[in-house]
């Protein structure tokens, strides 16, 4: 299964960091695979519309 983060409901923007997170408690290993762009087929991915995220994040 093919991912992409940034389709990923769960793929949200950090005012705090300001940067792009991960929703998700990620452990060490799927943390790795998330800093470094290698979630190919990342357990918590849900597929999220543009009109699905916006009403998220209202």
């Amino acid at each position: 299964m093919q991912t992409n983060c940034e389709d990923c409901m769960n793929y949200y923007y950090d005012d705090e960091y300001e940067c792009y997170a991960c929703a998700m408690d990620l452990d060490e290993d799927e943390m790795y695979r998330f800093v470094y762009g290698k979630n190919d087929a990342c357990p918590y991915y849900r597929c999220g519309d543009d009109y699905t995220i916006v009403r998220k994040q209202n």
